[in-house]
């Protein structure tokens, strides 16, 4: 993906299974153009801080929607959360939490932390394709997000 290219979903998945189903429930809706994909909390923060692999990109092009998985390798999504809420820079950025935990201290957890929606994935795989896409119907194409002086 060029630097030019605005990402309008952050998708942090790590399992391969539930992050091919959501890219290509994505693209039968038409909303796979402009994806990135983490594969675990260190690359998200690198991504959404510019750091790292992402050095040089600016923080403030953040996407229009995050996809967190909870349970998250090196990071979890919990602490993903945490920092990019503690963060002027990211702290308005949508993040819907897709996870398969139901856990009510998760539950509870996240929205402490500024979720903005906690969703368990269902497991028949094709309710999950459905719930991907109307994901990505509502945060990209519904939701009015707050405009920001730059």
């Amino acid at each position: 993906m060029s630097e030019n290219n605005a990402v309008e979903i952050l998708l942090v998945e790590d399992t391969p299974e539930d992050l091919e189903l959501a890219l290509r429930a994505l693209r039968k809706a038409n909303l796979a153009n402009h994806i990135q994909i983490a594969r675990d909390g260190a690359e998200a923060i690198e991504f959404l801080f510019a750091e790292g692999a992402y050095k040089g990109r600016k923080v403030e092009n953040g996407p229009k929607v995050i996809l967190l998985d909870l349970k998250l390798p090196k990071i979890d999504g919990l602490e993903v959360l945490k920092r990019l809420k503690a963060d002027a820079r990211t702290k308005l950025i949508p993040v819907v939490m897709l996870t398969s935990s139901k856990e009510q201290s998760d539950v509870i957890e996240s929205y402490k932390l500024g979720v903005n929606s906690y969703i368990v994935k269902p497991v028949n795989f094709e309710r999950f394709a459905e719930a991907v896409q109307e994901l990505g119907f509502y945060w990209l194409l519904l939701n009015q997000p707050p405009k920001v002086d730059e």
